[in-house]
């Protein structure tokens, strides 16, 4: 007796059949050429990397989540990636590190990570992301928010939403007119990434109450935001968010939470998260950091696309398919094909046209509907 259960993938993992194998592709394509109209050339690092080289990047990329393995080759530590962000980092401070800046780079490529949660059980993720290296301004910030709309609009997505925060406001607010030490503002950040005022007394952020309610709509949030900044130390970050604002305009729904700090580990000041309407959670993040190592300044986002690819993949057109009966004429076929059809042949008598999806066959040089 067969086993039912030895074809099983491993928890996380799954496979993407024609449907969404096609809409998958579409949406990286149409994201990379959108990436690619603007300027950002595309690099391909590998899947597997040396462990210590990726790990030291960025400190938001930790090496419990990633699958290690031994070289048998050199007898390093190996790891599959986790974030091509990581990889892009070390490519422009190794092979480009003498291109001119700022920088433009995109990306697309599979990721995986050691286990999945409740909120994201997928352990394998498609990654399409851009970074602008080199630059750490309101304008390069800019730029990127910009380009990841366009991106997402190129693929499909509507109603998209950014919501922007300031990764670094406890340490900017702690260093100056909100002291803590180190250990409470441990405790301050915790308390406000649950939201929790209660908690966040008892952890003696009492000061620190406003920013639970400074979230929202962002021109209300901005001014909230400014209304608390009596030291004028968030001055700066407030007028370039409103300049990124500005630059945006209609083409998305403005939000801001500006004490969040999930997913924005290795940020700087600048942070924002992607949304759209009809898909499930976020679909990308971005803002601006310093690449490990090299510390050099960059601005960049990364898109997971695979719950957009949910979204739209009932809807994905495979394409018109044109049955080619046995001795049909070869040279029209493959100007059938050169006028987007694809083209099905037959390889024996009994292959008929409907059965195999076809909704056309050759007939001379014409296309006759079945």
């Amino acid at each position: 007796m067969t086993d039912p259960t030895q074809d099983l993938l491993p928890e996380g993992l799954e496979d993407r059949l024609p449907q969404s194998a096609a809409a998958a592709t579409r949406i990286e394509r149409a994201m990379l050429d959108a990436m690619g109209a603007h300027g950002y050339d595309r690099v391909r690092p590998p899947l597997i990397e040396f462990e210590q080289s990726m790990a030291r990047r960025m400190d938001g990329v930790m090496t419990r989540h990633l699958f290690r393995f031994v070289d048998p080759a050199s007898l390093r530590t190996l790891a599959l990636r986790s974030d091509i962000t990581v990889q892009v980092g070390r490519i422009a401070a190794t092979g480009l590190a003498n291109e001119p800046r700022p920088l433009r780079l995109c990306y697309a490529g599979q990721v995986a990570r050691l286990r999945g949660n409740k909120l994201e059980p997928r352990r394998e993720n498609l990654q399409i992301g851009a970074e602008l290296i080199g630059r750490d301004t309101v304008s390069a910030a800019g730029e990127i928010v910009e380009l990841a709309i366009a991106a997402l609009e190129a693929a499909g997505a509507s109603g998209i939403s950014v919501d922007f925060t300031l990764p670094d406001l406890v340490e900017t607010l702690a260093d100056g007119p909100m002291p803590l030490d180190a250990k409470a503002r441990q405790r301050v950040r915790r308390e406000l990434d649950t939201k929790d005022a209660g908690g966040l007394v008892e952890a003696g952020g009492e000061a620190y109450l406003p920013l639970i309610h400074a979230a929202g709509p962002f021109p209300d949030a901005a001014e909230k935001l400014a209304a608390l900044d009596t030291s004028g130390v968030l001055e700066t970050r407030i007028a370039g968010l409103r300049q990124i604002a500005d630059r945006i305009g209609n083409r998305a729904r403005l939000t801001m939470d500006p004490s969040e700090r999930h997913g924005f580990e290795y940020q700087s000041w600048f942070g924002f998260t992607l949304y759209a309407d009809g898909v499930r959670g976020e679909v990308g993040r971005g803002g601006t950091y310093c690449i490990g190592g090299s510390n050099e300044p960059a601005t960049g986002f990364s898109l997971y696309p695979e719950e957009l690819v949910e979204a739209v993949k009932a809807q994905e057109s495979l394409g018109r398919k044109l049955f080619l009966p046995l001795g049909h004429d070869g040279e029209a076929a493959a100007e059938m094909r050169s006028k987007g059809w694809r083209t099905v042949a037959a390889l024996d008598e009994g292959d008929e046209g409907r059965a195999l999806d076809c909704s056309h066959v050759l007939e001379g040089n014409e296309a006759r509907p079945l």
